[in-house]
């Protein structure tokens, strides 16, 4: 409603691609925002990047809002270390971003969860750090924890979170 109203007041940022067309970087939800007000264009500041350049921009840009979920952030620093080529560590994004570089890595982790518990990490009906060490298991066993779970109605704490990764690590899990 207040695209219809007043319009865009930031634009959007794109890039030109080898093959001539132009890929957005950032601005997906004012573009998604300018469709549902019936709008055809939006305004787009062209940046000359790279592709690993671009990904950064997009990831500091998403990083950048007030509200961010954990998965959000978790994929968004997995692929911001992507992007960096290993130029930097988890310790120098940690700067960059404010945080510790064990909390960037427990960020990272996140995304060997299942979809399903990465999702319960998001709506907070599982902890961050259980979730964290939840990740460690297999896939197969994260889909019996998380019946158990739901039949169980409860969630892992994080000592037993952390001996099911031990008893996993030790092959002792089953």
């Amino acid at each position: 409603e207040s695209i219809k109203r007043n319009g865009v007041m930031t634009p959007a940022t794109v890039r030109l691609k080898e093959d001539g067309r132009y890929e957005l970087i950032s601005g997906h939800r004012r573009k998604k925002a300018c469709e549902l007000a019936g709008l055809e264009t939006l305004k787009c500041e062209v940046k000359e990047l790279t592709r690993d350049e671009a990904i950064i921009v997009m990831v500091e840009s998403n990083l950048q809002r007030s509200v961010i979920l954990p998965s959000e952030k978790a994929f968004a620093y997995k692929m911001r270390l992507e992007a960096m080529k290993l130029q930097r560590s988890d310790e120098e994004l940690g700067e960059l971003v404010g945080e510790s570089k064990d909390q960037i890595r427990r960020y990272i982790r996140l995304t060997e969860l299942v979809p399903e518990i990465l999702q319960m990490v998001d709506e907070r009906q599982i902890a961050f750090r259980p979730a964290v060490e939840v990740s460690y298991l297999t896939e197969e066993q994260q889909y019996t924890l998380l019946e158990a779970m739901e039949y169980n109605d409860a969630t892992p704490s994080l000592a037993q979170a952390i001996k099911m990764k031990k008893y996993n690590q030790d092959g002792k899990l089953t």
